[in-house]
């Protein structure tokens, strides 16, 4: 989820074009009216403070669960379109409206611009230049319970952007609210993800291990920091319950009194590894929490560690924090490491690997890695957790090469993202000439059931970005170079 540097145009000959048409797999679809066959129930309850659930976040709702309840692409021809930003848009949101809002980071010059697009076609509509900050400051919003995008800029301030038309029918982009953070985000850091309380409180996380909750109502900031060394590298997640935070060395809930000072409930540290590994923007886990459960979906908390040799889910409940299980993930692709946050729905998790993956860019102080390259495993892993809390079990692993953040759609069972094909099949290496195919996977086997390729080159990067299911079913995914607009007729 970094801003990419530039990348030269590749030129394509006949033989590598040969190989492009050997690759590139017709879109196949699934039975029209196929039901469900399983209940991925419940999900995170929404928060009133939030936009529609499935679209108010990069990971759907506060809770991080990468669920939607929006079917996307359905029967029929797929198509896809790429909608050229000159960014990298990792973050692609929907209001209550139908309109997309995109917050990205131009390959040019870094500055945080977010865009608001047509919903008909993915155009931009209008734009907004924020202040920059560094690489990954800013990447982390939402939406709240009006449409607006909430986030911090560069400058340490609160911000909430609000689309409206103006007197001659234009579209605009404006704040409507600010609020400095300077007095407690010093200047040599900066905001790595934020979400909304069930007061309308919003809390923040930073880099160098602050973790705060403002209200930009009233102007009232507090903060409390993180053990010396820790480091959040990720967004946070909220929950009735409170907030879950994962650093370089451990998760934590974090709850607030009335009066909004924020204190730990509880602390699970985790193995961190010896360094930080190819494939991961940080030492430790790259997991955004996620909460989920069988009763009040949100239960537990779960993420993945960065162990050593192979790396494991970790899945606590979110009253005290009692470990229910560690178990290996993504034995199959044989990549140990996971950039992504985990989904969850119900009693199941869906972790896929992200081992290898060559981001163009790097958040300053991520270390060197070791090994200093591999090549990109991915693997997608499904882990169920028993009925009773008592541990979990895995239900699948496979080899599949996720090059984005999946998405749950709890409304058909399917599961959504875009794959990276290796240019010569069989092998595992990455390159500027590597294909691109949106794909659904079907959650209870782990099969793909349906897949369209939507190009080919460094230019449909979706370089571990989370896509989004639109209210019109079309599935909006953020690359290096904008946002892909994937469809079905």
């Amino acid at each position: 989820m970094t801003a990419p540097s530039a990348r030269p145009r590749a030129r394509r000959g006949p033989l590598v074009a040969a190989l492009f048409s050997a690759l590139a797999l017709a879109a196949t679809a699934v039975p029209a009216g196929a039901a469900p066959t399983a209940d991925f129930a419940p999900v995170p309850p929404h928060n009133p403070y939030a936009g529609p659930d499935g679209t108010a976040t990069m990971h759907g709702d506060t809770g991080s669960s990468d669920t939607t309840p929006l079917a996307g692409p359905g029967a029929g021809n797929l198509s896809s379109k790429r909608v050229a930003l000159a960014s990298a848009c990792p973050t692609v949101l929907v209001g209550s409206d139908g309109y997309p809002v995109v917050l990205c980071t131009p390959v040019f010059g870094q500055v945080p611009t977010v865009h608001l697009l047509d919903p008909a076609d993915g155009s931009s509509l209008t734009s907004l230049r924020l202040t920059k900050g560094s690489l990954l400051g800013g990447v982390y919003a939402y939406l709240d319970h009006e449409d607006r995008l909430v986030v911090v800029d560069g400058s340490r301030s609160l911000l909430r952007v609000a689309h409206r038309k103006d007197a001659s029918g234009k579209w605009r982009l404006s704040v409507d609210r600010s609020l400095s953070l300077a007095s407690a985000v010093p200047a040599d850091d900066a905001v790595t993800g934020l979400s909304p309380d069930w007061r309308g409180r919003v809390w923040f996380a930073t880099g160098n291990g602050v973790v705060g909750l403002a209200d930009d109502r009233t102007g009232r900031v507090s903060t409390l920091r993180l053990p010396a060394g820790e480091r959040i590298a990720n967004s946070i997640s909220t929950a009735p319950e409170g907030t879950a935070v994962t650093s370089t060395h451990a998760t934590y809930l974090l709850t607030a009194d009335a009066d909004g000072t924020p204190a730990i409930a509880w602390r699970q540290a985790y193995d961190r590894g010896r360094a930080r590994k190819p494939g991961l923007l940080s030492w430790g886990s790259g997991s955004t929490p996620t909460f989920l459960g069988p009763k009040t979906g949100t239960d537990y908390v779960a993420i993945v560690d960065n162990a050593d040799t192979t790396v494991r889910l970790k899945v606590y409940r979110t009253d005290g924090g009692a470990e229910i299980c560690s178990i290996p993930v993504l034995q199959a692709a044989g990549g140990p490491g996971s950039e992504n946050s985990p989904i969850g729905a119900g009693d199941s998790v869906f972790v896929a690997g992200t081992y290898g993956y060559p981001y163009p860019a790097l958040p300053d102080g991520a270390g060197p890695s070791v090994p200093s390259s591999a090549d990109f495993a991915g693997g997608l892993t499904r882990v169920d957790i028993r009925p009773d809390g008592t541990g979990c079990a895995t239900v699948w692993d496979n080899t599949l090469r996720s090059a984005a953040v999946p998405k749950l759609s709890t409304a058909t069972n399917t599961l959504h993202t875009v794959v990276r094909d290796p240019l010569v099949p069989g092998t595992g290496g990455t390159g500027v000439l590597d294909p691109y195919r949106y794909v659904q996977i079907d959650p209870e086997t782990g099969r793909v059931t349906r897949s369209r390729q939507v190009g080919v080159g460094a230019l449909y990067d979706t370089l571990q970005m989370a896509g989004t299911v639109a209210p019109d079913g079309s599935y909006l995914q953020g690359t290096v170079t904008g946002v892909l607009r994937i469809t079905a007729d």
